[in-house]
């Protein structure tokens, strides 16, 4: 296991009735408040309204930034940055997912640049200053409520990237299961996918000794497996709702990775797909992950997925550990189109376009991944996946 360093400095309000906590939370760092959100969800669940009432209570006087995109767009961010500069806003809220999360965190950090907003999702090593971040999640997927990075798109040029810095974390989430009963099932079967990818993501590496965080990580797989399904066809379910939520903050929190720190390989993929065609984040990674397991299944890489088939889906130890490995992606693919997740491109709009270009982008860094990809191992696995 590498040497590491662990902080998580986000404080957590977990489970029903936890928006209680909001005021007091808000006025630690102000009375003018950024509201980001993304459509309309929280104001036909009541959510909103909820909101304004404990900001009329608390004297907070508060701006909005409505309508952050699925993929949020860099345009957005600068509009956010405006409306926090022209009303001197001292801390911001964001209510929903990973899109409105993220746009928040970039915001945050952007208010206190001089440059452009685009600067830091370049570079976040120019984040130097930003303004506190509260989080109210209303779906399980990518758990930016309590990690440092965010992920924002420029379409004019066709790029998605992420940036990433400490100033990233928000002070305060909270995180009640009950807002994510009304999430449509296509989005909770996504957000599953995704963190389902986080958890993978860092699983297949290649440090020795990383006992304990393959055995969390395996865990948390496990509970996807299992409480996905059940949400995905039982949307008020608590217990389900709640194991995917606190899930998906621990898939990418770092617990499961540091000490086996390793680059991802599917996200840079489908981060291209979502740049070229905008698709959904969550389905464009179950659709990459099973080719990307398949191009790099070797004679090097077959003991971790003997490890995955094993301890992940129950496969018999005693098989051919290429039996074992071709199986579990199987299981894989079949619990995917369980949840009626699309298994190939073409059923989401992705073309043979702008394949080479793509491959070119997202294969940048990915000579130190799990198995190093080239551009072409990478252009395999999107024609593999069309």
């Amino acid at each position: 296991m590498n040497n590491f360093a662990y902080q998580i400095p986000t404080e957590i309000y977990f489970g029903r009735g936890q928006i209680k906590h909001l005021e007091e939370s808000l006025l630690k760092f102000g009375h003018r408040v950024l509201l980001v959100y993304g459509g309309g969800s929280i104001k036909r669940t009541g959510l909103y309204q909820t909101i304004q009432t404990i900001f009329s209570q608390s004297g907070v006087e508060s701006f909005e930034l409505a309508g952050v995109e699925p993929n949020p767009r860099i345009d957005t961010v600068r509009k956010g940055v405006q409306l926090c500069r022209q009303n001197n806003v001292d801390v911001i809220l964001a209510v929903g997912g990973g899109s409105s999360i993220d746009c928040a965190k970039v915001i945050s950090a952007a208010v206190k640049y001089k440059g452009d907003a685009w600067d830091l999702v370049k570079n976040g090593n120019l984040i130097k200053e930003a303004l506190p971040l509260i989080v109210i999640l209303t779906i399980a997927a990518t758990g930016s409520e309590m990690d440092r990075f965010a992920v924002i798109s420029d379409m004019n040029t066709n790029d998605k990237l992420g940036t990433f810095s400490p100033l990233f974390y928000p002070k305060v989430s909270i995180l009640d299961p009950e807002y994510t009963f009304t999430v449509p099932k296509n989005q909770t079967a996504a957000g599953t996918a995704d963190i389902m990818s986080h958890i993978m993501e860092r699983y297949f590496h290649n440090i020795e000794g990383a006992y304990v965080q393959d055995r969390l990580s395996e865990g948390l797989l496990k509970t996807c497996i299992h409480y996905g399904p059940i949400a995905y066809h039982e949307p008020n379910n608590y217990e389900a709702r709640a194991n995917l939520m606190w899930a998906s903050s621990l898939a990418i929190d770092g617990i499961t990775w540091r000490g086996n720190d390793v680059v991802n390989s599917a996200h840079p993929m489908e981060h291209q797909l979502s740049a070229y065609h905008d698709i959904t984040h969550g389905v464009g990674l179950a659709i990459i992950t099973p080719h990307w397991m398949k191009h790099i299944l070797n004679e090097k890489t077959v003991g971790k997925f003997v490890d995955f088939g094993v301890n992940v889906w129950g496969i018999d130890s005693s098989l051919d550990p290429y039996e074992i490995a071709d199986s579990a992606i199987k299981k894989l693919e079949n619990f995917y189109a369980s949840l009626d997740i699309p298994s190939t491109l073409r059923e989401v709009g992705v073309t043979e376009e702008h394949l080479v270009t793509m491959a070119e982008k997202a294969s940048n860094g990915l000579e130190n991944a799990f198995y190093p990809l080239t551009s072409a191992d990478v252009l395999a696995i999107y024609k593999a996946s069309l």
